[in-house]
């Protein structure tokens, strides 16, 4: 599993935008920034959907607040899937970013297989990317919602 003060994996995410699909490099999506990058097992789940994603979209402004350029969500599934789970909770400040094959996830060291629930899957966190090295991991224990929160990320910053 990826440690702090380890450089993020070179991979390749996608985000669907108004042209279409556009696929990121690890190094053009964390040169030279400071991220808050957050993943869920999935889109349109649960916890994901009632807190996980809502408390980075309501605390936004307070991580821009706190010196951090872009706030991003990860899950390993398509970007179609992504975009429309975005526009329904309103994280249009929020980059959603697709790991379909879940080859960003698997080179983190932060997949878990969910068997029938949806197989290869990420396991729950959040990381602080500050120019591609990792400046802080919180990682959730299986079927915890506790360090990776926005409000405890924030608080941590």
């Amino acid at each position: 599993m990826i440690a702090q003060g380890q450089k993020i994996p070179a991979a390749s995410l996608t985000q669907l935008g108004e042209q279409g699909l556009n696929h990121f490099t690890t190094d053009e999506l964390f040169a030279n920034k400071k991220v808050v990058l957050f993943a869920v097992p999935g889109a349109f789940t649960p916890t994901c959907s009632a807190a996980h994603l809502p408390g980075f979209v309501v605390l936004r402004e307070e991580f821009a607040a706190k010196g951090v350029d872009e706030v991003m969500c990860v899950s390993v599934n398509d970007a179609f899937v992504m975009k429309a789970w975005g526009e329904s909770q309103n994280a249009e400040r929020i980059r959603m970013l697709a790991d379909g094959d879940a080859s960003f996830t698997k080179a983190l060291g932060l997949d878990k297989d969910t068997g029938d629930f949806g197989g290869v899957r990420s396991t729950r966190y959040a990381m602080v990317v500050d120019n591609g090295v990792v400046t802080q991991l919180f990682v959730e224990e299986d079927k915890q919602f506790e360090v990776s929160k926005a409000e405890h990320v924030l608080a941590n910053l």
